[in-house]
């Protein structure tokens, strides 16, 4: 009987390690959805991982809008991403607008901008910032503005056109969370509301919008070298920048082509490198599997991943701890 169920075992495993690896196959051989000569808007894409979106889009044949306020980066950066097409008839323009004060406006704007250009077919919404410090040291001011830059400069856009995107049966939002969207980090009390917010409304907005053909990808990228990031690295404290240092630094070239790629194959999560990958899997929980694949290596690996991901806060507790001794130590030194 032992002999038996061992067989049967063995058997059932092999099964689904061969069921696991073909699909990895067919989902790794699986083409993304061609986005040549389809209307592509990105917001915050005048500089960062906007920027590099926009200059990929246009490298796949796409018409590209980038959306941001300062005039001056955005001609500039126009012109960048002008240099990249590989068609004359593509198009590559601008909009100054601001996206978080007044949705009328945004409305109308991004209305009108399919009456001239093109349908919009991808909305990619990178359009955000992060002040760091901790909660006390935080202003109000800053707190509101995170409030409005992060969620709501999402939301505004995507609320004025996924209504059209539904109607017309396709299209795809990319929402850019971050890895602060999975676990808090120190430093990052408000920063980290604003993208577990975004990870909420994400998914939320895809059990709306799968049944008409429209796709939405949550994106969470790690630190990326991007003038946000060294904005963010002045107000910093030393236990952010340490535990922060643990995941390196990522080019914002890698970042964009992984968001555009696994947007364009219909991927509801997209992070960068493998300890993007273990915490997804280990946050996963109630999220839309990005794939069968990910599906099975959530369902075998999530046990022992927590115990992995346990063990990492266990490190950034103590991070937090011997900064806060060095400090006291010093303070008794002066």
């Amino acid at each position: 009987m032992l002999d038996f169920l061992s067989v049967v075992g063995t058997w059932i495993f092999s099964v689904s390690a061969l069921v696991v690896l073909g699909q990895f196959i067919y989902e790794w051989l699986q083409r993304p959805h061609s986005i040549s000569g389809k209307h592509i808007v990105v917001t915050g894409g005048s500089s960062g991982i906007g920027k590099s979106v926009a200059i990929s889009a246009a490298k796949r044949g796409a018409h590209v809008t980038i959306i941001a306020r300062n005039t001056k980066r955005l001609e500039e950066t126009t012109q960048e991403i002008t240099k990249a097409v590989v068609d004359s008839s593509q198009k590559v323009q601008y909009l100054s607008l601001d996206l978080s004060s007044d949705y009328a406006a945004v409305e109308k704007a991004l209305w009108t901008l399919e009456e001239e250009t093109a349908p919009i077919y991808m909305l990619v919404n990178c359009a955000g910032g992060a002040v760091c410090g901790k909660l006390e040291d935080t202003s109000a001011n800053d707190i509101q503005n995170q409030l409005s830059m992060n969620f709501v400069g999402t939301v505004f856009p995507t609320k004025a056109l996924i209504a059209r995107m539904k109607s017309r049966g396709e299209g795809v939002v990319v929402v850019t969370g971050s890895v602060a969207s999975l676990f808090g980090i120190y430093g990052f009390s408000i920063y980290s509301s604003t993208k577990f917010a975004l990870r909420g409304f994400a998914e939320a907005l895809h059990m709306e919008t799968k049944p008409y053909g429209v796709s939405v990808t949550l994106a969470f990228p790690p630190d990326t070298d991007t003038p946000g990031f060294a904005n963010e690295q002045k107000t910093k404290p030393m236990e952010t920048r340490l535990i922060s240092e643990s995941g390196g630094l990522v080019q914002p070239e890698v970042v964009a082509e992984k968001i555009l790629s696994d947007a364009l194959r219909g991927r509801f999560f997209s992070s960068v490198g493998l300890e993007g990958g273990i915490v997804c899997a280990v946050a996963a929980g109630m999220s839309p599997p990005s794939s069968y694949a990910s599906l099975a290596v959530e369902v075998l690996l999530m046990g022992p991943l927590r115990l992995v991901a346990a063990c990492l806060l266990v490190h950034f507790n103590r991070i937090v701890e011997k900064c806060k001794h060095d400090r006291n130590k010093n303070k008794k030194l002066e």
